[in-house]
Parts: C-alpha cells; structure tokens; sequence
C-alpha cells in the first residue's frame, strides 16, 4: 500500500511543470549556499555568527546529499531492486536474520553506529575553530563516511549477511583478510581507552555522577529480567527505565550531599580500574541480560537529547564565541598538538567517516533488511551522524574560548591568557552545574556544560534555580551511555576477535559458548585497553583511536573498490577509490606525525601501534592495488556472487561468500 501511494505521489509530481517540480531544491541549494558563506565568513565577516546558520547549513547540506548523491548511487552504481531477496528472508531463523521495518531498523542502525565519538571528537577539533571542523562533517559525511556505510550495507547484504572481515576474505584475498581483522582487533582495543577516557574524567571525585552512571547497571539489568520474563511489554519496560533514570539523577545530587558521598568519589587511577572490570563482566554475562537492555535505554535517550539540543538550537540561537580559525590550526595546540592536517580528520574520527560502521553495517543490519531499497538508510544514518557532530561542535562552541581551554586542557589562568583566549564565565559555571569543571580533558565535562546552557536557556526554564547543575548531571550521563554502550559492544567484538584467533591454534578456545575461553579472551582484552586507558592522555590516545578507526575505513573502501570491479562497474570506482585514497593519505600522515611525537615522549608501546597501524595500511593499499592492476589490464575477476537468495523465493546453498 505505501509503495503504491508512492508511486501516485511520484506520477503527479513529475505531472507539473519542471520550474515548479525543481524550484524547491533549488531554493534549497541558494540557502545551503548563503548559510555556508556566513559560517565561512564571506558574508558578514566582522560578526560573530549564530550558531542557527550552522543547523541550517548542515541540513540543506543533508538532504541534497540524500536526495542526489545517495539516490545516484541506489540507482546507477548499487542498483537497488526489490525483486531480489534479502537474506532477511532467505535465512530467516527468528533470531539473527528477520526482516525489519524500514524505520525501526533504522532507529536500530542509527543508535549502533552514533556513539561517543560524533559526541566528543568535535568538541576536541574545536580547538581550531568551528570552521574546519564543521566542513570536515559535511563534505565527509556526505563523499566518504555515508557511502562507505551504503556499499558496505548493500554488498554484505547481497552476499548472506558477510561480515566486513568475510568480505574482505572473500573479495581481496587472506592478506587483506587478515589486514581486516587485525584492523578490527586495533580499532576495538585503542577506542575503548581512547572513549573510556571521556567517563573517567568526567566521574573524577564527582560522586553524583558516579552513583547517577553506576545505578544505571541495576537499572538495565532489572529491563532485561522484566524483559525476559515478558517479552512483549516493552513499553512499559522502557517507561519504568526512562523513571528510574530520572530518580538516579535526582538522587544523585541527594546522595552527593550526604555521608555517603564518599561511597561514590573515587579517583581516576580507581576508575580506570572499575571501567574495565565492568567492560569484563558485560562481555561475559548473556547479552540479552545487560548489553541489549543497555543499547535500547541509551538509544531513546540519545534520539530524545539530540532533537530537544535542535530544537533548543533553532529557539535560544546561541552565538559562536569561538573563532572561525584559531592560531593551532599550524600545530602546537593544548589539547591535540599536531597540525589541522592530518589531525583534523583523525580527531573527527567520527561523524564525518568511522570505520567502525562497516561492523555494525555487515554485523546486524545487512541481516535485518526487508527490501533492497531499505538499504539507503546506511546513506541516512550517517548523515543523520553527521548532524550529532555539527550539534556536539555547536555545544563547545558557544562556551568562550578561555573557558573551553580552562575545561579542556591543564593550563593555568595566567597560561591561557598568554596565548591570548583569557578565562571569561568559568567560576560562574562551575558554581551553576556544582562541580570543578577546570583541568576535566576529554571532550566530555565541556560538552555537557554546553548542552546544559543550551537546555538551561529554552522558555521556561531559565527562572528555575538550581536546574543547571541537574542538565549538566543529565548531560553526563547521556555522554556515559554513549560510551558504557561502546564499551559493552566493543569489548564482546573484541573478545570474540581473540577467541577466533586463538582457535585456529587451539579449537575449543574459539567456542563462544566456553565460560572459560570467554572468561580469558574478555580478561586479554580489557587488560589491553585498561593499560592503554591508565597510562594514556587525550593527546596520544584520541589520535591514535583516530588512525585505527581511519585505517578500518580505508580497508572497508578498499572492499568496496574491489567488489564494484568484479560487479562489472569499474566506471563507478571514483565513488569509493577517491575517498578511500584520501582517508588513506590522512591516515599514514598522521601515523609518521605521531610516531615522532611519541618516539619523543619515549611512549615505546605507543610506537609499535601506531607503526603497526601504518604498516597494515600501507599492506593492504598494495595487495588491492596489484590486484586491481591485474584486472582492469584484462585479467578477468572472480565472478561477483549473486544476491542472497537470488529471487524471491530462491535460496543459496552455502557460505555466505
């Protein structure tokens, strides 16, 4: 019935006149253009600029792309059709392939791959200025981050549900395989420290926060039991957990003032430690019990913040007190100290491209689609990331610089006045959210002092005393979610990822459902981030986390290269060979600009990653490269295998590649 009432919609509009039928996008691309000149400063340079130009940039922007560029590549370069079966279909078992509403499976990828980092990476890029980071989003999001989630989508789709190591396996070979799972088991190991450092900072000798986050775990716990005992009450489930969230921030403040304070203050050595034995125990206990419980009272969180953070956007209008372009922009910055490039793009490691999105992508959701067509949610979705970076770039960029230097780094007063960015409102923010936000790196504590102004800010609240510090308590803890949510999946992939490995030494090792091999490969893997997390700062760990996830996004194009070649469409390989080139550039870039930083701090553990990093990259452009050469020179390619399940009805035999 929808598709019919589409095709209905589509006939009458292509009825009127072309002026008429194009007239709105046109009008769109004159504002998209007019919104950018004035947050680039060819319009009105002398103003500061409000932060609503910025929102109004992003979603033109937006949906041009998807509307343009992501239905090019449905139509001509994908070439979606409903006619083929899904594997949702083919293989439906009830359990890991079940076809899935457009929208719900939406809201699904949306909340998998829209973690911490489009949260934090941002506001860490902030240091030099809005302007570079803003256009990063964009253009990144837009002809990089979204088109490798849409091809990687569509072709583990077409191939049984493959996973991104599989596919590489079976497109490139057992070298780029390997590469692959390598590049996973670093991308998964370097972002737990480098997100885990966000939650440490931020709960450091903050005993409110502290019991707020670690009542969520009684919390999520209870939803999966009730959810267990009856399946179908979810509503009510989710109800109760969203109350109970908000009595845990409520009563962390009680708790905060009274005797039992120091029941939850702890320093950052400790939590160090306590973030990784809760990583250990989420990854050992059945997933239904936590893991799920946890994503799904995240998700509606994070969906609700966001829009209300919008919504507050477009009604307070807040200025942008940073400037467009800081001094850091050549290198020698407070908080990343490296130049705006290569570090720029590994800072904003997502929100702009991650290839952590090619796991999610080939993991769940290329095994939940309905109908090819669906697939242009891999498309969406990343913009839709995109546009929680651009919110999160807002929220640190209406705080005055000093300010945000104060948050973010471990200068002194007099320091940052030197460099010219004096402390403005800090002392009046840290006695309006209760807390010492100075010296908090990370991202994370001026974050949430920027969405609780803006919160603070909307009709009816401003007269409220005392409400600030509970958006700041609230913000936190929305942060925290994002990231306990890429801690409890991460470290399972992880742990999963040593299991596989080790298994080809020793079989029953890599028996998922072994308690003993799961119990030693999730202790491997949370003792690897845990030292990683105690012994590292934001300077060395968000860059390196930056590099690896850039080097799983350069292997997940590179797929992509390859699979185009064999589907017969190498006249479209410019969609993926072009950014993959460039995400590659950037990443060995970075990796020789850190390899000299650390080699100069004497961070020898440091090196060997980041070297480890370069070197896979450098592997892996090679192996595709000769091979592609082969190909295109007249060396026929392995025949693209067929869609999963062919036509409806149909199903292969087989591996899923």
């Amino acid at each position: 019935m929808m598709n019919n009432m589409n095709m209905r919609i589509q006939d009458v509009l292509h009825q009127l006149p072309r002026p008429v039928r194009y007239g709105g996008w046109i009008a769109l691309v004159l504002l998209a253009a007019y919104a950018l000149a004035v947050v680039a400063g060819l319009v009105r340079p002398e103003e500061k600029v409000n932060a609503l130009w910025l929102v109004v940039a992003a979603s033109c922007v937006h949906v041009l792309a998807f509307r343009f560029y992501g239905r090019f590549l449905a139509r001509k370069v994908l070439e979606l059709n409903d006619d083929r079966s899904t594997p949702a279909h083919t293989m439906t078992d009830g359990v890991n392939f079940v076809p899935t509403s457009r929208w719900v499976l939406l809201g699904h990828h949306f909340a998998a791959i829209a973690g911490a980092g489009p949260l934090l990476g941002p506001v860490l890029a902030a240091q030099y200025g809005f302007v570079p980071g803003f256009l990063w989003l964009l253009v990144g999001a837009v002809i990089a981050g979204a088109v490798q989630d849409f091809v990687i989508l569509v072709f583990s789709m077409r191939r049984k549900g493959c996973s991104l190591v599989e596919l590489a396996y079976a497109s490139s070979g057992p070298v780029t395989g390997m590469a692959a799972t390598l590049a996973v088991l670093f991308v998964v190991t370097i972002a737990m420290a480098g997100l885990g450092l966000a939650v440490v900072n931020a709960l450091d000798h903050n005993p409110w926060g502290t019991f707020t986050l670690a009542m969520t775990i009684p919390i999520a716990l209870l939803m999966g039991g009730l959810g267990r005992i009856s399946p179908g009450a979810t509503a009510p489930i989710t109800v109760m957990g969203v109350v109970l969230l908000m009595f845990a921030i409520v009563g962390g403040r009680m708790v905060a003032n009274s005797p039992w304070a120091t029941w939850f203050e702890f320093d950052r050595a400790s939590l160090v430690w306590m973030l990784a034995g809760y990583g250990f125990v989420a990854a050992v206990l059945p997933i239904w019990l936590l893991l799920i419980p946890r994503d799904y009272l995240s998700s509606t969180m994070k969906v609700a913040v966001i829009a209300l953070l919008a919504v507050g956007v477009v009604v307070i209008h807040p200025t942008m007190e940073m400037p467009r372009v800081t001094q850091f922009i050549a290198g020698g910055g407070p908080i990343i100290k490296g130049p705006v490039f290569p570090f720029l793009f590994i800072t904003i490691a997502c929100g702009a491209i991650s290839g952590f999105h090619s796991l999610v992508a080939s993991g769940t959701t290329s095994k939940l689609i309905d109908q090819e067509s669906h697939a242009t949610l891999g498309y969406g979705a990343m913009l839709m990331e995109s546009f929680v970076g651009v919110i999160a770039l807002i929220a640190a960029s209406i705080l005055h610089p000093g300010d945000y230097f104060a948050i973010n780094t471990w200068l002194s007063r007099l320091e940052l006045e030197q460099l010219g960015f004096p402390v403005v409102d800090i002392d009046r923010l840290c006695r309006l959210v209760e807390q010492d936000c100075t010296n908090r790196v990370g991202g994370g504590v001026s974050l949430a002092i920027g969405m609780a102004s803006i919160f603070a800010g909307l009709p009816g609240f401003k007269e409220i005393p005392g409400l600030m510090a509970y958006w700041y308590q609230f913000a936190l803890l929305f942060e925290a979610l994002f990231i306990l949510t890429t801690i409890d999946a991460g470290t399972r992939v992880a742990r999963y990822l040593i299991q596989e490995l080790g298994g080809r030494v020793y079989r029953p090792f890599g028996e998922f459902g072994s308690i003993s091999a799961a119990v030693v490969a999730s202790l491997l893997v949370v003792c690897a981030w845990g030292s990683l997390l105690s012994t590292g700062s934001v300077s060395n760990l968000w860059p390196m986390f930056g590099v690896a996830n850039q080097l799983l996004g350069t292997l997940a194009l590179c797929v992509g290269t390859t699979i185009l070649i064999q589907m017969g469409k190498a006249r479209y390989i410019w969609v993926t060979l072009v950014p993959m080139l460039f995400v590659a550039v950037i990443t060995l870039s970075a990796c020789v600009e850190l390899i000299g930083q650390f080699l100069g701090e004497g961070r020898w553990v440091n090196v060997v990653l980041v070297l480890s990093i370069g070197l896979l990259v450098v592997v892996v452009l090679l192996d595709a490269g000769i091979t592609w050469i082969r190909w295109l020179n007249g060396s026929r390619p392995p025949d693209d295998p067929p869609a999963a399940g062919g036509h409806r009805g149909t199903s292969l035999p087989g591996r899923c590649c």
